[in-house]
């Protein structure tokens, strides 16, 4: 018996381009924005990686907040961390904007929490 190639292109493709409910994030509904920490403004309170542990954590070098996981936890869960913020660094923003975001921040003067400001 030998296999015949050909077979492949006779069988019908699956629809993967529905919802399956196995989508990445908790739950699975898809977002359609992201989560942002800006953490520039963050005062290192710990209130959003204390409700939304699995989206926030408090990055070690400088004391703030970061969001580490997009599908870290549902999304009113994570509504609840933004809401929690005192200094309202936190936000939605779009999936595209990520990129841009991370190098502006990057630009910024941070220094770790408790040290005088640079002037």
């Amino acid at each position: 018996m030998t296999n015949d190639p050909s077979i492949a292109f006779q069988v019908k493709a699956l629809d993967e381009n529905r919802p399956n409910g196995k989508e990445p994030v908790l739950g699975g509904k898809l977002r359609s924005k992201a989560v942002w920490v800006d953490e520039s403004l963050c005062i290192g309170c710990t209130y959003c990686s204390c409700v939304a542990t699995n989206t926030f954590v408090m990055e070690k070098v400088n004391g703030r907040a970061r969001a580490i996981r997009q599908d870290g936890d549902k999304t009113d869960l994570i509504q609840e961390a933004i809401d929690t913020c005192p200094v309202n660094c936190i936000e939605w923003v779009r999936f595209e904007d990520l990129q841009e975001l991370r190098i502006k921040l990057a630009s910024k003067p941070i220094r770790p929490l408790g040290l005088p400001p640079l002037r």
